[in-house]
């Protein structure tokens, strides 16, 4: 494998910073801004765009660089902790020139927000907050994750980014071989769910029982409040340990006094069961099957809640009635033009958006701007320590 020498320069979107080589762009991973390193070529080409690099020695390092957290993730290693040697404080402040700089290239405006950190992340160092991990097997049964932009596996000895009891249960027990694994330890529980290729293991071996657990309850406290929610082993939740809670509590906030409200990319009825207990008109619009299964479970006492099963671009246009507030949960993609431009007719006073990906909302930001929405309060949360990921919620008013 090629090495070269390289001075880094600012960070990128999507974990890595960027250098350049003999005047070619390089997106070169686990290293910092100002840094001198000896970096691999992990993907290059005379024709190529760009290339792609892993820092393997460090010559000249940055006062942000740590020992790793967690080594398996560092150079030629697996993915999902692309910034494990980067200092806790640190991360958040890449996060934020990312969040700037998305803000500022594609809404064409300032980020006014600051990133926060979720309860409980900096006393246990930005480890032990994921509640959900999954995990491909090896030919002996071990768990194994893949090799980053590779199809090659390594096996997994630890996972310090899980909650213990999932980390132990990922990486203690052997499995099926050539499986996909997936790992449930819901918060505020002790139960640990395993699914091995989707059907649920117990005692060492999979659980054919017509009794065997399916979904798990899950319970977010917010304030003085506690919901409770039932949704599929193999359903989507916020992995973190705090994020269900610390999005209830900012949307809550942030839809306020409004008495009607549509959830769009609803899902189990993260937001949804909290504004129905509030006594609001919800309307939910889900295209996953699985989820809506689990919103109307979620949601059955409360008969005034709507649960809409389809997708959500298409039931807009369909037309869903007016709403005071439309809460935006929209998937890494963004909502995009069309989608932006049917939620418009709902007629809503205020859009509350929450993006998982800085780039789709600063696109989504303009869009929301030429259609009448403009930026009214925008704050962002670490809610996936140790990788470039980062939470948002920004409130639109629309003009008047």
């Amino acid at each position: 494998m090629t090495t070269v020498r390289l001075e880094v320069g600012a960070v990128a979107h999507g974990g890595h910073c960027v250098a350049r080589h003999e005047g070619r762009v390089v997106f070169v991973r686990h290293t910092l801004p100002g840094e001198v390193v000896d970096a691999a070529l992990t993907e290059q080409g005379e024709d190529a765009p760009y290339w792609r690099a892993d820092a393997v020695t460090v010559i000249e390092a940055s006062p942000d660089r740590v020992d790793s957290v967690w080594p398996a993730a560092g150079p030629g290693g697996v993915g999902g902790g692309e910034l494990a040697h980067v200092a806790l404080h640190a991360q958040r402040e890449w996060k934020l020139t990312v969040l700037r700089d998305s803000f500022e290239r594609f809404a064409k405006r300032e980020f006014p927000g600051e990133i926060h950190a979720a309860p409980g992340d900096n006393e246990r160092g930005g480890l032990r907050w994921r509640t959900r991990v999954s995990a491909v097997t090896d030919g002996q049964g071990r768990a194994a994750m893949h090799v980053q932009r590779s199809s090659l596996t390594q096996v997994l000895t630890q996972m310090p980014l899980a909650v213990e009891r999932a980390e132990r249960a990922l990486v203690d027990a052997r499995y099926s071989a050539n499986a996909q694994v997936a790992v449930v330890a819901p918060e505020g529980s002790d139960a640990v769910h395993v699914l091995v290729d989707g059907v649920p293991w117990r005692g060492g071996k999979a659980d054919h029982r017509d009794n065997a657990p399916t979904n798990v309850k899950e319970t977010v406290v917010v304030g003085d409040r506690t919901y409770e929610y039932r949704v599929a082993v193999s359903g989507f939740w916020q992995v973190h340990r705090a994020a269900p809670a610390v999005l209830v509590g900012e949307v809550m906030e942030r839809v306020g006094d409004a008495a009607t409200v549509v959830d769009l990319y609803s899902g189990a009825g993260l937001f949804a069961l909290p504004l129905a207990v509030a006594g609001k008109d919800v309307t939910t619009v889900e295209a996953a099957a699985q989820a809506v299964k689990a919103a109307r479970r979620n949601l059955h006492a409360f008969p005034d809640a709507t649960v809409i099963e389809g997708d959500v671009r298409r039931t807009l246009g369909q037309g869903i009635g007016a709403a005071d507030v439309v809460i935006l949960d929209s998937p890494r993609s963004g909502a995009g033009n069309a989608t932006i431009d049917a939620l418009v007719t709902v007629g809503a006073s205020r859009l509350v958006y929450v993006a998982c990906d800085p780039v789709a909302l600063g696109r989504d930001a303009k869009t929301l701007a030429a259609s009448g929405y403009l930026v009214e309060e925008i704050q962002s949360f670490d809610l996936f320590p140790m990788t470039h990921h980062i939470e948002t919620i920004a409130s639109f008013a629309r003009a008047k």
